[in-house]
């Protein structure tokens, strides 16, 4: 069906006038919600008003906050394990994907933890003080905690590897000093991260050097020890063997290793002595020299002896031997030789026995010296070998740092918040948002036909004509008065009902509405007055038999003797009770008088036999019909005419009232041609009426109120 099937005949069913509504009902008229946010226009400006007092307030009221940055920049590290240059996509998603993972390990609460027990914040009083938490009374360092976090803020610099870290505080210094430890404590754990295997088994080989250090020192301690108790006195270790070093080593050792010699020199030249006696044999001159050269060469030593040993060494009592042997053999005397090489082999022999006694006697003890000797020997070459690993640990391990610190926090000058002009800005958004919502809120829960398309929208009825809202209590003369914005509103009306049918106007119409009061007795007396004016016989009955109005706006007094409820009851010519108002120039047929039972009137054929009398005397016929209300009186009404003309009060009723009400006449078979909005005030100008009408009327404060219909 088209919109001009609409207009001129209606919708033929309710499933069509369903279809229509779903066609255009999500139609979004922005003129509607313009019309609504006049409508309520003071309460937006006082919320608007009340906003922006709230962020001056807010503003005022807020802790003053400054905020400290520091940059750092992050490397990343790449361990390339291959020959073979890495795919450049590859690349750039694993630093894509680092450069991430240091984002978020930066706004941790790793971070959080480091920086909380660097900076002893739990008993800081000056942290404390900053942020009032002197009132807490189970404060905890997971609260420190937390209160970074939520004042720690990272900011990555696009298309670098430079970072901003930034924190905020009621202290300018307080800020600068944690954007500063929070920077230190992620390089120092970057660091840690890098290199902490080097850093732990330094750590680990410095203890155990210290340890080793003082075992090595007790060891010793106790082997010099041992050594100075016992007279142990230890020369040299060359020449020495696995298990008999220590004998060796000994002066004991050596002095009885001296004496053995000279022991066997002793007895040799005893048994030469001897056997020059028994032989006889006498030294020549030249002999005699040569022993002389050689007792002076062993003076010579003796002295040399004497001056350096005690007279028990070895070597000095074997060269006074020598000596005294030398002197015999210079007298001559053979027999003085042999006795001189005798006493000195007994000499050398018992100063042996007394050695060898000793150094048997070191035996046991040099046990216990190779003990201690070894100790000290197996404590050295560990402390020496770790040490090694520890110097081997201390140059490897100091590598670089790929987080570099670039710029330090300096204390702000100002703070950066409260902002008056941010809070002002976000207050006047927040009370548009609002405004909004209630102007949304307003048109979506309103329930009431404010727009005169919803007429087409939702009741898939044409719409007729949009009346003004008149604010005078002569509504006559507002209808008589052809120039009046009532008057034309209705020239308008009566122009769309000319193109309902193509033989114009239908001949007997009836006007009905939901409810009383709703402008269709003014409606129906200001379409008869326009219709006369075209010059055609218009007949008009007032066929509310239960509150008619219609008297009260044509100006008449009472409501006529007989009157229509006379006429349904005898089979009197209509004409007989109709009344022709000149001034209107129409002829009207009053109610008369109540009857007790108006629905069985309408309902007879009488009513129906009346309005085809009408027809064949009058060119057009209009009915004032009843409210629909929950009676049946238009119901019946609207099977003697041609069809119904709906009146709705603009801004009154609900919607589903209205549907239902047209429904029911739908229903029962009834033709509703059209729909006339009545009582448009100036929130529904903007939906059509206003652009042909001038609203010259006024809607003051002092003005009447709408009037009854």
């Amino acid at each position: 069906m088209t919109q001009r099937d609409l207009e001129l005949h209606g919708p033929s069913s309710f499933d069509e006038t369903q279809a229509y509504e779903s066609d255009d009902g999500l139609h979004l008229d922005l003129e509607r919600y313009w019309i609504e946010a006049r409508s309520i226009k003071w309460w937006l400006a006082g919320l608007l008003a009340l906003g922006i007092l709230a962020g001056v307030i807010v503003t005022l009221l807020s802790t003053q906050l400054f905020r400290a940055e520091a940059r750092i920049e992050v490397t990343q590290v790449a361990a390339n394990v291959t020959d073979i240059d890495p795919l450049e996509n590859d690349g750039r998603v694993s630093e894509l994907q680092y450069l991430n993972t240091q984002y978020e390990l930066l706004e941790s609460r790793f971070m959080a933890v480091r920086v909380a027990e660097a900076g002893n914040y739990l008993r800081d009083d000056e942290f404390i003080a900053a942020f009032e938490l002197e009132d807490e009374e189970e404060l905890n360092q997971q609260d420190i905690e937390q209160l970074l976090l939520d004042n720690i803020e990272i900011d990555p610099i696009t298309q670098s590897s430079l970072v901003d870290i930034a924190f905020s505080s009621p202290s300018a210094d307080l800020s600068a000093e944690l954007t500063n430890l929070w920077a230190d404590e992620f390089i120092a754990a970057n660091y840690e991260k890098r290199f902490g295997a080097n850093i732990e088994a330094r750590d680990f080989l410095r203890d155990q050097i210290e340890e080793l250090r003082e075992q090595l020192s007790i060891s010793e301690r106790e082997l010099v020890e041992y050594a100075n108790a016992n007279e142990i006195l230890v020369l040299d270790n060359a020449g020495s063997v696995a298990g008999s070093d220590t004998a060796t080593q000994t002066l004991i050792a050596t002095d009885l290793a001296a004496l053995n010699n000279a022991l066997a020199r002793a007895v040799t030249d005893r048994i030469a002595a001897q056997a020059a006696v028994i032989s006889g044999d006498v030294p020549q001159q030249s002999s005699r020299n040569a022993t002389q050269s050689a007792l002076d060469i062993a003076e010579a030593e003796l002295a040399s002896l004497r001056a350096n040993f005690g007279p028990d060494y070895p070597e000095l009592v074997q060269k006074e031997a020598q000596v005294n042997s030398l002197r015999s053999a210079l007298t001559g005397d053979a027999q003085g030789a042999l006795q001189a090489a005798t006493i000195r082999e007994r000499e050398l022999r018992a100063q042996l026995d007394r050695v060898k006694g000793q150094f048997l006697g070191q035996q046991g003890q040099g046990i216990q010296y190779g003990i201690l000797k070894r100790e000290v020997d197996t404590n050295r070459e560990l402390y020496d070998g770790l040490l090694q690993r520890f110097k081997e640990l201390e140059a490897s391990g100091a590598g670089q740092n790929n987080i570099k610190l670039i710029d330090r926090a300096s204390p702000p000058e100002f703070p950066y918040a409260p902002s008056l002009l941010q809070n002002l800005l976000i207050a006047m958004v927040a009370s548009t948002l609002v405004a909004a919502a209630i102007i949304y809120l307003r048109v979506i829960m309103s329930q009431t036909l404010r727009d005169p398309q919803d007429v087409q929208r939702r009741l898939g009825l044409p719409l007729l004509g949009m009346i003004p809202q008149i604010r005078t209590d002569d509504i006559a003369d507002e209808i008589l008065r052809r120039s009046s914005e009532l008057s034309e509103a209705y020239k308008s009306t009566r122009t769309n009902l000319t193109f309902l049918t193509p033989q114009g106007a239908p001949r007997a119409l009836m006007l009905t509405s939901s409810v009383p009061a709703e402008g269709k007795s003014i409606s129906a007396a200001a379409l008869a007055t326009s219709f006369s004016h075209l010059g055609k016989r218009v007949l008009l009955i007032d066929a509310d038999l239960r509150n008619s109005k219609l008297a009260d706006t044509l100006g008449i007094a009472g409501h006529g003797k007989g009157g229509l409820a006379s006429l349904l009851t005898s089979n009197a010519p209509i004409g007989s009770e109709a009344m022709h108002l000149e001034e209107f120039g129409f002829d009207y047929v009053p109610i008369g008088h109540k009857p007790p039972n108006p629905v069985e009137l309408l309902a007879s054929p009488r009513f129906a036999q009346l309005i085809e009398e009408a027809r064949g005397s009058y060119d057009q016929v209009l009915v004032d019909g009843a409210p629909m209300l929950s009676l049946a009186d238009a119901i019946e009404m609207s099977r003697a005419v041609d069809g119904v003309v709906y009146a709705i009060e603009s801004d009154r009723l609900k919607m589903r009232v209205i549907e239902t009400s047209v429904n029911r006449l739908r229903r029962t078979g009834a033709q509703v041609y059209g729909a006339i909005v009545t009582k448009l005030d100036e929130h529904s100008a903007a939906y059509g009426y206003g652009y042909g009408y001038g609203y010259g009327y006024g809607y003051g404060d002092d003005g009447p109120e709408k009037a009854n219909g």
